[in-house]
């Protein structure tokens, strides 16, 4: 999350709206959001309904798979990332600025 906080300008660059979300709860989260500086948004999925919703639901363990979805403004998922290297915002950074290109007119 860290690095999506020091690749944050790059992401607004690309009209991107960029927030996290966690199965931990609200107070859990705003904690971790103060202690790693995020100025974005972090959800709580404390019912885990939405992680449900995406596949990313470890129904046993009732934890979410680590994963970094773009999403166009249909709402179409353009981009999945999962586990270590969905820590790294290099490629939704990329994939953000592709598709702000494909909605600019040239």
């Amino acid at each position: 999350m860290k690095a999506y906080q020091d690749g944050i300008a790059k992401l607004e660059e690309a009209d991107s709206v960029v927030f996290g979300i966690s199965v931990d709860s609200f107070f859990a989260n705003a904690k971790f959001r103060q202690e790693l500086g995020i100025s974005y948004q972090l959800l709580s999925d404390f019912t885990r309904k939405v992680s449900k919703e995406y596949g990313i639901l470890n129904e046993e363990q009732q934890f979410s798979r680590r994963t970094t979805f773009v999403i166009d403004k249909q709402g179409v998922i353009q981009h999945v990332e999962e586990g270590s290297s969905a820590i790294d915002p290099t490629g939704a950074i990329t994939m953000c600025s592709t598709l702000k290109k494909k909605e600019t007119p040239q």
